[in-house]
C-alpha cells in the first residue's frame, strides 16, 4: 500500500497495549517503555499518531521543546543547543507493515502539523551509530535530515542527533 492512501490518525487509548509491544519488540531501535512511561509520555506530548484501523500498525510521539527536563539525555541534547524544535521521542513500525510507507506516512503528518502551526519549525531526532541502524539513517537522510551532532546516550550507545528545517 503507497503512503499516500495510508491514513494517520491520533494514537488513541485504545492503542495502548499494541503500541508498548511494538516498542518494547524494538528494543534497542527505541528505548524500552514501561506502560506508565507511555501514559505520562502521552501527557505530555506534541503529536502522538497512528496509522491502522483494525490494529495498530505504525505510532510516533513527539515532544515540544521547553516540555520538560525529565526526557532523556538526547532530548536533553537538542535543548541545551536549540531554543525551539519538535523531538521526535520514538517511531514503531509493527514488523508485518515495514517498508510500506508508514514510517514515511508519519514524518509526513507530523511535518503537515508543524506546517499548520505557529510552533517550531526545527524536527529533531537520533538514530542509533552504535549499533548502528543503517536503514533508518537511510530513511531520515531521503527525509532530509542532516546531523548535527553525535553522543553516547548510555553505555555502549553511540547516536547521531538529527535534524530537519520544515519549510
Amino acid at each position: 500500500m503507497c503512503a499516500a492512501r495510508l491514513v494517520v490518525r491520533d494514537l488513541r487509548s485504545e492503542d495502548h497495549d499494541d503500541a508498548l509491544r511494538m516498542n518494547n519488540a524494538n528494543v534497542p531501535a527505541v528505548s524500552h517503555l514501561e506502560p506508565g512511561e507511555l501514559a505520562s509520555d502521552l501527557a505530555r506530548a506534541r503529536h502522538a499518531y497512528a496509522i491502522g484501523v483494525d490494529r495498530l500498525e505504525a505510532f510516533c510521539v513527539t515532544f515540544p521543546s521547553g516540555v520538560a527536563d525529565d526526557l532523556g539525555v538526547n532530548y536533553a541534547w537538542f535543548a541545551a543547543r536549540y531554543p525551539s524544535f519538535v523531538y521526535l521521542d520514538r517511531v514503531v513500525v509493527d514488523e508485518p507493515y515495514r517498508s510500506g510507507g508508514r514510517g514515511a506516512a508519519l514524518y509526513a503528518a507530523v511535518e503537515d502539523a508543524m506546517r499548520r502551526g505557529d510552533g517550531p519549525r526545527l524536527f529533531t531526532c537520533e538514530v542509533n551509530l552504535r549499533p548502528r541502524n543503517d536503514g533508518s539513517l537511510r530513511f531520515h537522510a531521503r527525509l532530509g535530515f542532516a546531523q548535527v551532532g553525535e553522543q553516547e546516550s548510555k553505555p555502549g550507545l553511540v547516536v547521531a542527533m538529527l535534524a530537519k528545517t520544515v519549510a
